[in-house]
């Protein structure tokens, strides 16, 4: 039996966890969204290397090999998305073909720093999550005593700007327009009943949930 390239069998595994997030992964399903033909062959290689497992029913799951190949390629897809939202200021509605290019050519090493540089985000444009890599375990239990959401700061004290934890890329957008971004030095001026914080020269408000999706690098107090 020929073997299918890796792109091949990349599409397939890729098209099979986006179908498990909307709970109906099958096989039609997976021959109707893959962005490759998926033949008997094709499904029979994949079963045959571990990487799915497909049931009397005609649903489909991913086997541990095949989760890990199909993970890489979300984050890696997800993190282009953001990226070219984000950076570059393209819409979201564009954002998905050129992603799709970015997914296959983007080494870790290199997708870790996209991750870090824009701040470990956790969603991508159309709100799905982004898994998480290596970058964001090792930020997360290095900086798990010294970053903090904004509202926890106290009156009057100053912060630097990590990562926003909102899903929301509308608020994204908002915050980048107030000038609140991942490296920005906030000042938290009142937590009650908005929160308003000095950025610059300029005084922000903004509603307490908002305030709660802005992660900083607060100083440990003595």
């Amino acid at each position: 039996m020929e073997k299918k390239t890796t792109e091949e069998i990349g599409e397939v595994l890729e098209a099979v966890w986006t179908l498990q997030e909307q709970g109906i992964a099958t096989v039609d399903e997976v021959v109707r969204s893959a962005k490759t033909a998926v033949s008997e062959k094709l499904l029979a290689q994949l079963q045959e290397e571990g990487m799915v497992a497909v049931e009397d029913s005609g649903r489909i799951n991913l086997l541990p090999n095949g989760r890990q190949i199909a993970e890489n390629i979300i984050r890696r897809h997800r993190l282009a998305e953001r990226l070219i939202c984000d950076a570059l200021g393209s819409h979201v509605e564009d954002s998905e073909a050129a992603a799709c290019e970015y997914e296959h050519v983007l080494a870790e090493g290199i997708t870790n720093s996209i991750c870090t540089l824009l701040g470990h985000p956790r969603y991508c444009p159309h709100n799905k999550p982004i898994p998480e890599g290596s970058c964001c375990r090792q930020t997360r239990s290095a900086l798990k005593s010294i970053v903090a959401s904004c509202d926890q700061l106290d009156i009057g004290e100053s912060a630097r700007v990590a990562y926003f934890s909102t899903k929301e890329h509308s608020r994204l957008l908002k915050l980048s327009a107030l000038g609140i971004s991942p490296g920005v030095t906030i000042k938290l001026i009142q937590k009650w009943p908005a929160c308003v914080v000095q950025c610059e020269e300029t005084e922000i408000a903004f509603e307490p949930d908002v305030a709660r999706d802005i992660h900083v690098w607060q100083t440990p107090k003595e």
